[in-house]
């Protein structure tokens, strides 16, 4: 069966407490794995639940939108944007945390869910959706690109694991032109 056939992309106000107890266990999996997704050390429970809480709220006041994909009854991904606070970016938003189970990868969930949260950001007037990612994320960065997003700055070594240094590529999408 076509993995795409039994995939949902679900929006979300308010994830259930299995959904974040799924969710705690993709993020720190990926994160113990080297993904980059802005931790160094995999995240607590605790700090799974809090930002998916902070989210839902945003959610809740027009300010973000929560995704999470759905294969065979299993969350394998999850993303979300929110509003920028400062008044003179509030027609903006940044794109976050968008995780995909390795398991799962290359069936086309990252496509989904990025697609679904550019949706919801033009059905939200959102004027450009911006997102930043480490250099070394090429299928990450690639994906973007094939959805339109455009580079528009660079820090080299700017992201620090460890020893380890990474660019810190900025991209971004002009909805207001599409």
């Amino acid at each position: 069966m076509d993995a795409a056939a039994c995939l949902d992309v679900l929006a979300l106000d308010q994830p259930p407490a299995a959904w974040v107890d799924a969710a705690h266990r993709l993020l720190a999996e990926l994160v113990r794995g080297g993904a980059a997704l802005g931790w160094v050390d995999p995240p607590s429970h605790e700090e799974v639940a809090l930002l998916l809480t902070d989210v839902a709220a945003q959610v809740q006041a027009g300010d973000a939108a929560l995704r999470v994909a759905v294969l065979e009854g299993r969350l394998v991904g999850l993303g979300y944007w929110t509003r920028y606070a400062r008044p003179t970016h509030r027609p903006h938003a940044d794109l976050e945390k968008v995780a995909v189970d390795p398991a799962a990868q290359g069936r086309g969930v990252g496509r989904a869910l990025v697609s679904a949260l550019v949706a919801d950001a033009r059905a939200a007037d959102i004027e450009v959706l911006t997102l930043d990612a480490r250099g070394d994320n090429a299928n990450a960065l690639h994906l973007y690109r094939n959805l339109g997003f455009t580079e528009y700055g660079r820090l080299p070594d700017f992201v620090a694991v460890g020893e380890r240094r990474y660019d810190k590529v900025f991209c971004m999408l002009d909805l207001r032109r599409s």
